[in-house]
């Protein structure tokens, strides 16, 4: 279990000088540096997101991940090249992760034409089998009994697959968490949850809903594993997911991982989150998942500021390219409505 401090604290600010303490891991310099990048991608994403959604180009509402990208980020990246994982709308990282383009994502968004659902449906609302990305159904655990299918199907197919999928403290609470995660238990799937667990749903803190203090404390119950991580330590994120997928892979069934976490926006975007206490914002500002990896990655040598600053540069230029592109795609055309809603006539 990756450890944490007393309760929720802020972590101290660390001189420049000194190297973050974060999770060991034993992946080199190379995959450290591309964690950071796609944990940079996900929020210059989500920043471009915000700019169009202020020039409303943006159809209905825009969902952030500011803060957690960790989680995606580190999850996703001990998945390997067979599984399948079911990202919910905060999971852009995730997404990243298995190949999707930032243009699909503003493109989707926007409901372009050429988006993934072809203007259809709004956010991350699509998947692809092809990359192991299942589309979401709900935020409030309908995605956990669907991934417990798929792992359960990979292993009746052989393909020696782990499913994976995330849930947020709110939605603990439903009826399809605990079915989900009991057969997942009681069938010994290969399957991994991950509970987002950043205080609040939606405006409801998570001591209104639940008792507990630790989310993992429930893996008991069902008799699996429960790990609790922090989850704006992007390797230790990356530990203790690929330990559970390792696990589930060699038959020891399903793991319940609880990532400690918290997001720096409101419910949307219009939201400005008001019921949250300001101090609870001063404190998570100080453990900045972004931020605390490139005092590990600068503190140990493993960067210096114009690597950071490389990167960083290297994805503006190539968000520049796919805001444009989306912006050029058009809108669909009226009779797309009525293209995949019944089935093609069978001619005898």
């Amino acid at each position: 279990m990756a450890k944490m401090g007393k309760g929720w604290g802020p972590l101290h600010p660390q001189v420049a000088e000194k190297a973050e303490q974060l999770a060991k891991t034993s992946l080199p310099r190379e995959r450290q540096l591309e964690l950071y990048h796609f944990m940079k991608l996900n929020r210059m994403v989500e920043d471009r997101l915000g700019n169009l959604y202020r020039q409303g180009k943006v159809v209905g509402g825009l969902y952030s991940s500011r803060g957690q990208e960790a989680t995606s980020v580190g999850s996703a990246y001990a998945l390997e090249a067979q599984d399948m994982v079911g990202p919910l709308i905060r999971n852009l990282g995730t997404m990243l992760v298995r190949g999707v383009k930032p243009r699909e994502v503003m493109m989707q968004y926007m409901a372009k034409s050429d988006s993934p659902t072809g203007g259809k449906d709004g956010n991350t609302h699509f998947g692809d089998l092809k990359r192991g990305l299942v589309a979401p159904i709900s935020m409030l655990g309908a995605v956990i009994p669907v991934m417990t299918g798929i792992a359960l199907a990979g292993r009746m197919q052989g393909k020696n697959l782990v499913a994976l999928t995330y849930i947020g403290d709110g939605g603990t609470s439903t009826g399809d968490f605990h079915e989900g995660l009991n057969l997942a238990a009681v069938l010994n799937a290969p399957f991994v949850l991950i509970a987002e667990n950043n205080g609040w749903a939606y405006s409801t803190p998570t001591s209104k809903q639940m008792r507990i203090k630790n989310i993992a404390v429930r893996a008991s119950s069902y008799g699996i594993p429960g790990e609790t991580v922090d989850g704006n330590d992007v390797l230790a994120v990356y530990e203790v997911t690929k330990r559970a997928i390792e696990r589930a892979r060699s038959g020891g069934g399903p793991t319940l991982i609880e990532s400690k976490t918290f997001r720096m926006k409101g419910h949307a975007e219009h939201d400005d989150a008001g019921y949250v206490p300001k101090q609870q914002f001063e404190e998570w500002k100080l453990k900045d998942p972004i931020e605390r990896f490139e005092r590990h990655l600068l503190g140990n040598g493993l960067a210096g500021e114009e690597d950071l600053k490389a990167i960083a540069a290297k994805i503006d230029a190539q968000l520049n390219e796919e805001v444009d592109f989306a912006l050029a795609s058009p809108m669909p055309p009226p009779e797309r409505a009525f293209e995949g809603v019944y089935a093609p006539e069978v001619t005898a």
